[in-house]
């Protein structure tokens, strides 16, 4: 009956949520749409970086670089050969997917920190190739592009941005509940142990880079019409790092992390602007104190809580069942 009351809440919360994120934006201005389209779209290319790093324990800073190939991607397509937006989609997914094959190589042969730098160099090089090529990306001079004209308006944008959300958020939960989510959990707990089971490690890892880079290139269409001008500017180092904060302060490992870690990265600066010249201090010793508090982000606190409340249940049913067991015996 608790289980099922626990569902049952989760699932009302759910709903309560949902319904907020259509109807609480009725009534907010242009910033405001701003903001909450911008979440949306980061939190996609953080659910990207959660399956590579919290479900198959990859790391990656090249995130903010797949970002920038979808937004230019889609930037290029439509201003240089005029098409839709929409049909920029199909090109970033199969461009991410096969660059993202192609940087899962050195995972099959580096781990962990040397890892993390063979993806710094991938973004660095990438973010060179906007700045510098300027007969395709025009350098930093950039590429201006229009919304389409059904979603021109920034309510329209924000429930396409916020659609595209809710289509990746089913299509992951899909994913981790497959055995392709157990392969990549087993490739993350003990990759030797899940060789042993017979889980095609090198196969997975692949696909777990490939996946991820995906979603930020995904990511990146959306992102490429939200502000309407594509420079190299944003795709630096200090968007991959803001991508990994994400997911990180959420909690890597859990679903509903990314949504919660995106939340905080895009909202708390805007509400502590009121400190003016000190937010960014102030934003950066919040995420500071709870990481030293709780490395396994906001939702690793209710995941303890939750394990610990469960413990206590359990031994008080086995404490009132003892009595019962020695009258019994």
């Amino acid at each position: 009956m608790t289980a099922r009351r626990s569902r049952l809440f989760a699932a009302i919360a759910l709903v309560a949520v949902a319904a907020a994120l259509v109807l609480i934006p009725l009534t907010l201005n242009r910033y405001g749409l701003y903001i909450l389209s911008r979440w949306a779209v980061l939190a996609i290319a953080a659910i990207g970086l959660n399956l590579t790093l919290g479900y198959a324990g990859q790391v990656s800073l090249a995130q903010g670089a797949f970002v920038g190939i979808g937004a230019y991607t889609a930037a290029i397509l439509t201003t240089s050969a005029g098409w839709p937006l929409l049909a920029t989609l199909p090109v970033a997914i199969v461009l991410c997917f096969a660059i993202g094959w192609l940087l899962g190589y050195p995972a099959l042969r580096v781990q962990h920190h040397y890892l993390a730098f063979v993806t710094l160099a991938f973004s660095t090089l990438a973010f060179l190739v906007f700045r510098n090529e300027e007969w395709l990306t025009k350098g930093i001079y950039g590429l201006m592009m229009n919304r389409p004209a059904w979603f021109a308006s920034p309510l329209s944008f924000y429930y396409l941005c916020l659609g595209s959300l809710g289509v990746v958020s089913l299509a992951t939960w899909w994913l981790i509940r497959s055995p392709w989510g157990r392969a990549f959990m087993a490739l993350r707990e003990n990759p030797i142990r899940a060789l042993s089971l017979g889980i095609d490690t090198r196969r997975y890892t692949l696909m777990a880079f490939a996946i991820g880079s995906t979603l930020g290139g995904v990511s990146g269409v959306l992102y490429a019409p939200l502000v309407e001008f594509v420079d190299p500017t944003p795709f630096t180092l200090a968007l991959s790092l803001d991508i990994l904060m994400m997911v990180i302060v959420g909690g890597a490992g859990f679903f509903f992390g990314p949504f919660l870690g995106a939340l905080i990265a895009v909202l708390l600066p805007e509400w502590l602007r009121f400190t003016q010249g000190f937010y960014l201090i102030l934003y950066a010793l919040l995420v500071m104190v709870l990481l030293v508090y709780s490395p396994q982000g906001l939702l690793g606190i209710l995941d303890r809580f939750l394990a610990d409340r469960r413990t206590r249940a359990a031994s008080a049913a086995r404490a009132a069942a003892a009595p019962t067991l020695e009258e019994t015996a």
